[in-house]
């Protein structure tokens, strides 16, 4: 694994345990938004493989798709996880009165706990 991809697994790694720290406090919408963001720097971590990068996130979402998940490299499952993720993200994060459930940010936690590892297992 080189420099890069290490990089952003540790900053995905990292990002996952505030992100537990923030459900346990009760934080959904911020536990959500780092969950978001493990599963990110995750994403991240397989592009700097390809020694590829994007200035927005759905640049880097696009890519992961298409090299990784349409050529099933990684599950199909996780192209749903990345898409809700997204979204749910953008919705606590933008939208005003936008409520989540414990179940919401647990959910979101296991899902960017279950990419991290497969992203691990890729990259060994």
């Amino acid at each position: 694994m080189d420099d890069l991809s290490l990089y952003r697994l540790n900053a995905a790694e990292d990002k996952l345990k505030s992100a537990r720290i923030l459900l346990d406090s009760g934080q959904y919408k911020d536990s959500i938004g780092r969950s978001y963001y493990a599963i990110f720097s995750a994403i991240r971590a397989v592009l700097a493989k390809d020694k590829v990068d994007f200035s927005k996130h759905a640049g880097v979402i696009s890519y992961f798709q298409k090299e990784y998940i349409k050529t099933e490299l990684f599950d199909k499952k996780y192209s749903k996880y990345i898409a809700v993720a997204f979204q749910i993200r953008n919705n606590c994060d933008y939208d005003d009165f936008f409520i989540v459930s414990k179940e919401d940010a647990v959910e979101q936690y296991a899902h960017a706990c279950e990419l991290l590892n497969a992203v691990k297992v890729f990259l060994s």
